[in-house]
């Protein structure tokens, strides 16, 4: 397959990955910049590395080395460094890619499938992921468990403390969730949010005031 080809199915393929896939969902505009970047410089060094012997194990020593840079260099969630691995090797199929015809862009289309349903906002979507900060320390898990329930509404299936500061009187846990179905109605932009933090009151006997 000619080369040419290859290089408009990539920037058509990143062209969707970001701005059909990505950006609706989660609204970063700097993460776009940085696939678009990523993918076109992928792209033309894999192309102009084609032609050499050792043009396969360069790109993909070029494939590891950007990677380290880019996650190293800023905090993304694992969501994003899905996107930002499918944008180099979408490069990287573009530019070595010649050798395999219309393999390439059957490759090319998983990549992008495997993003929209991965990522799809309707995919698993009752379930949650929270970092909570609760102003109490509890010591005992099933009874922090307990009180992460009643607090969400929802039935948790994991919950991870972070820190338990007893002079505060506060824990700070990981808290893995089913949200109830009244909850699993909130719009596509709610489930795109980043993971936030939530005080909660402590429980008094004595009612609401």
């Amino acid at each position: 397959m000619p080369a040419a080809v290859l290089f408009a199915a990539d920037l058509v393929a990143i062209g969707v990955l970001t701005f059909a896939l990505y950006f609706p969902r989660h609204r970063r505009r700097d993460l776009v910049v940085a696939f678009l970047g990523v993918n076109v410089g992928v792209l033309a060094v894999a192309g102009a590395l084609s032609s050499s012997t050792v043009g396969a194990g360069l790109g993909l020593g070029l494939f590891g080395v950007l990677s380290i840079i880019r996650l190293r260099s800023s905090e993304i969630d694992q969501r994003e460094v899905a996107y930002y691995f499918a944008a180099l090797a979408l490069g990287l199929i573009g530019g070595l890619g010649s050798g395999l015809g219309t393999l390439a862009l059957v490759l090319m289309a998983m990549v992008l499938a495997a993003l929209y349903v991965g990522d799809h906002p309707r995919l698993l979507r009752g379930y949650r992921q929270q970092v909570v900060v609760v102003d109490r320390a509890f010591g005992d898990h099933a009874a922090l468990v307990a009180h992460l329930e009643q607090l969400l509404g929802a039935r948790v299936h994991g919950a991870t403390v972070q820190r338990l500061d007893l002079v505060d009187d506060v824990t700070v846990v990981d808290v893995r969730y089913a949200a109830a179905p009244a909850t699993r109605r909130a719009t596509v932009l709610d489930d795109a949010l980043p993971t936030s933090r939530v005080a909660a009151a402590p429980l008094t006997s004595g009612g609401a005031r």
